[in-house]
């Protein structure tokens, strides 16, 4: 359709063309974003919607389905093409054209209060689901937006910070899942990040915009920028940004299910920037100051976005809140779920009786707050799921209720008698088995002060634990958290943020109908100076500046590189069985290694492993690290079943970035190993690149 879409953009007046780059008021006020189109020639107008966690159009209902992290820690690109496909029906059932979805950037700092909306530390984990979402979402006639590009990896003073970041580091660590995103997925539409790089602001970046995501990787969609994120005119358009959101005074904007007495404190600022693709591109262009030719180019990308997803002919029915989305909302929350430690309580057996403790054991965990909230039709709460059972169920809060923030509505606190630590240990002492239900409180424009869980939760769990027969800790938590209390328990199941099925899916995994099927897409470290973001050059950063001097030793390539024993490693997973692995091979397979690893489950039920592929750069003239991660394969099988699994490893995962020559092959005698885990390996094979 290039050349229909020559001929339109040509045939425009300049105030037309301007309609294509910058935002106006929604007329339907449900949509995030919108392009008014231009009715003249028959260009339609465009939503666009937040969508992380689920579709967030204002002032209706949709799926809220687990955060982006439990997607990730499931280790299944499937089920993420699945939640994409999901997605896109509910977006299409709203009038919507374009999901604000996936987040993709890496989660360098535990603090990161927008961790949950993200696939955690590791790049290539981070790609492949990813371009699953992407899939899933253009297939059913829905643009995706990949966000926020690039190096947004604090919410800490989030306008201004500059990442002081390596190229190789970029290239290695922050860039992969963007460019997986564009060569892979063909995703319609890239947002800008509000942080600056290196010194300059995102919406600027002529090199990352222009020259990399457009030129070396040769996106043809637009590029927009998040929403405010616009910090000039002239520059950023010759830089490479496409459209400007929401494209009108941040006092105009304040959308329907904003209650106004909360938002300040609820949403700190916006950046008191004016709409800068307005009439401020025209007087640039009528002056001369810019070629009207690079607005041309604008328009024709958006008009290229337009046409990939079909709205030039119509507009998809989609699907809202149908039967098989709360299923797979349901099927994410316990395939993501993470079994950290069990001494054999889990799955619960002949259990008579409960004791449910915790400040908010009573609501639903639908998300962190921000931009990504969903209001959902149906939600069940731990203790609604698990009352549903035939148990008998105590309930004490023990401690107050931790405050969960919200942008979009807050939540209420019901009227009651004030908790009691000891009450909730009486009930736990009378009980079968305790399950305490701790959770911290993430959201966007805020990281988190600290990784303790927030209130008197840790005391909480300590006091239940030295009465209780069993304890089982179930974390609703956007990544990691100490666990003073870790010994002291018999079960840690980590659940992130569950969703609208937070209850039925708790259900399901104590009860043993469903097999926690997560790995940890993050290290669980023992406290926050594990980390290599613990001094403060490097997190929140010193005069605007956070310098990233740990270069591509992020997450667990850090503590592999540091020797620092994590609590629970990347990759990391308990299942309800138990699996042999036995003695992999390796051969050539085309241009990469096809990695062959029998397994058996000796256990007596079904059960997930995920079988995971590390290279070593052991050939590579410069530091690399220990291990990482080149390939996996989640693999179900049944008991006493054998199958051999192959975990495919492009020749090119044995790159690393030279900032001289650029992607340079290690050419020589390197490794690739065969785990469970980061740090539980079971075989480690030599081979030789060439």
């Amino acid at each position: 359709m290039d050349g229909d879409i020559s001929e339109i953009t040509g045939g425009l007046t300049l105030d037309e063309k301007l309609r294509l780059v910058h935002g106006a008021v929604d007329p339907d006020g449900k949509a995030t974003g919108y392009l008014p189109g231009v009715d003249r020639v028959g260009v339609p107008p465009l939503s666009l919607v937040d969508g992380p966690l689920g579709v967030r159009a204002s002032g209706e209902r949709a799926t809220a389905f687990p955060a982006s992290v439990a997607l990730a820690a499931s280790w299944r690109p499937s089920l993420a093409r699945r939640f994409g496909r999901a997605l896109a029906g509910e977006a299409a059932a709203h009038g919507q054209d374009i999901v604000l979805a996936p987040g993709v950037n890496i989660a360098r700092v535990p603090h990161g209060g927008r961790n949950f909306e993200y696939y955690g530390e590791d790049p290539y984990l981070t790609a492949r689901t990813g371009v699953a979402v992407i899939d899933g979402l253009e297939s059913e006639g829905v643009a995706a937006t990949v966000k926020h590009f690039v190096a947004n990896n604090q919410e800490t003073n989030r306008y201004d910070v500059s990442a002081a970041v390596s190229e190789r580091a970029l290239r290695e660590i922050y860039l992969p899942a963007f460019r997986a995103a564009v060569e892979e997925a063909d995703v319609t539409s890239v947002m800008t990040a509000y942080n600056r790089v290196n010194g300059t602001h995102m919406s600027d970046h002529g090199y990352l915009l222009s020259d990399v995501l457009k030129g070396e990787w040769g996106f043809d969609g637009f590029v927009v920028s998040d929403w405010w994120g616009t910090r000039s005119t002239v520059a950023a358009a010759r830089a490479g940004l496409d459209v400007e959101m929401p494209g009108i005074d941040p006092e105009e904007f304040v959308p329907t299910d904003i209650d106004v007495d909360d938002v300040p404190e609820a949403m700190p600022p916006v950046p008191d920037v004016p709409a800068l693709f307005g009439d401020p591109l025209r007087e640039a262009v009528e002056s001369g100051e810019l070629d009207e030719a690079v607005v041309d180019e604008k328009v024709a990308r958006v008009l290229r976005g337009t046409a990939s997803i079909g709205r030039f002919d119509e507009e998809p029915a989609g699907e809202l809140d149908a039967a098989a989305h709360r299923e797979l909302a349901r099927e994410i929350a316990t395939e993501g779920a993470v079994l950290l430690r069990n001494d054999g309580t889990l799955p619960l057996g002949d259990v008579g009786s409960l004791a449910v403790i915790g400040p908010n054991a009573d609501r639903a965990k639908l998300g962190g707050g921000g931009s990504s909230e969903v209001s959902p039709f149906t939600r069940t709460s731990p203790v609604e799921g698990l009352e549903a059972r035939e148990v008998s169920v105590t309930v004490e809060r023990g401690v107050p209720p931790v405050s969960e923030s919200r942008m979009f509505g807050a939540e209420s606190d019901e009227e009651g008698p004030d908790p009691s630590i000891d009450d909730a240990v009486d009930a736990a002492a009378a009980a079968d088995c305790a399950v305490v239900v701790v959770q911290d409180d993430a959201t966007e424009f805020r990281d988190r002060p600290d990784l303790g869980l927030p209130g008197r939760q840790d005391d909480l769990v300590e006091a239940v634990a030295g009465v209780a027969d069993r304890t089982v800790v179930v974390l609703r938590t956007s990544g990691p958290v100490e666990m003073p209390w870790l010994d002291a328990v018999d079960a840690v199941l980590e659940t992130w943020y569950p969703g609208q099925a937070d209850g039925d899916a708790l259900a399901d995994l104590l009860f043993g109908d469903a097999e926690p099927g997560g790995r940890l897409p993050t290290t669980f470290g023992r406290s926050a100076a594990d980390y290599p973001a613990s001094d403060e050059t490097a997190f929140p950063g010193v005069n605007d500046v956070a310098r990233y001097d740990e270069g591509v030793f992020v997450g667990y390539r850090y503590f592999d590189e540091r020797d620092v024993r994590p609590a629970f490693p990347f990759g990391h997973g308990l299942s309800y069985t138990s699996f042999a692995y036995g003695q992999p091979s390796v051969t050539e397979d085309g241009d990469g290694f096809a990695v062959a690893v029998p397994v058996e489950n000796t256990g007596d039920r079904r059960g997930k492993t995920v079988v995971q592929v590390y290279a070593q750069k052991a050939a590579a003239p410069v530091p690399t690290p220990e291990r990482e991660l080149v390939g996996f394969e989640a693999t179900t099988l049944e008991a006493g079943e054998r199958r051999t699994p192959e975990v495919s490893v492009a020749r090119s995962e044995f790159e690393y970035y030279d900032e001289q020559t650029g992607w340079t092959l290690a050419s020589g005698e390197n490794a690739l190993f065969v785990g469970r885990s980061a740090r539980d390996i079971v075989a480690e094979i030599g081979v030789s690149v060439r």
